[in-house]
């Protein structure tokens, strides 16, 4: 019987266009349930893909704080999550959930 050789996943080796970056960075929006490290991990991933010494450079931000701040092993600040958004060539943008809305607020007469 022969052994079956596996080798480890990264996603960031498939994030090849600005396309497959954005759709994967959706993605994990939808998948995160509001859990901002996931979404770390996620830019973390895209990051890698695009070369995180230039990201980091983009950023402002030292290569080893990205990483650190990428790991998903803890939520970095907002602030460094917009740089590295934009460090990215992404934006972020909002639309509301299903079934969700704002209430109606009636004008004061």
């Amino acid at each position: 019987m022969s052994k079956t050789v596996t080798t480890r996943y990264d996603v960031a080796e498939h994030l090849r266009t600005p396309e497959e970056m954005a759709a994967y960075l959706d993605a994990c929006f939808e998948e995160a349930d509001g859990n901002s490290a996931f979404i770390a991990k996620a830019l973390g991933d895209i990051a890698r893909a695009k070369g995180m010494s230039q990201v980091a450079r983009d950023a402002g931000l030292s290569r080893e704080s990205l990483y650190k701040a990428l790991s998903g092993d803890r939520s970095p600040d907002f602030d460094t999550i917009l740089k590295v958004v934009n460090a990215l060539g992404l934006k972020l943008h909002t639309e509301m959930r299903n079934g969700g809305g704002l209430p109606h607020i009636a004008p004061e007469v």
